[in-house]
């Protein structure tokens, strides 16, 4: 599959999760301390993200 979550620790040791579209990482979350609670933030991006509103705040 060419995208996919990943749960990685960074420097100060924390969970993070992040989202990945082939080699690239998209975004990811803020770090977490355990690896339960990014396990969470992968389930409420899944469970709320189709249905969360674009609000485009760019210049126009």
């Amino acid at each position: 599959m060419a995208h996919r979550f990943e749960i990685r620790k960074n420097k100060k040791g924390e969970f993070v999760s992040y989202f990945c579209y082939n080699s690239e990482t998209i975004f990811w979350t803020e770090g977490y301390s355990s690896k339960a609670s990014a396990k969470n933030a992968i389930e409420s991006i899944l469970k709320n993200g189709p249905k969360a509103e674009v609000v485009d705040k760019s210049a126009e």
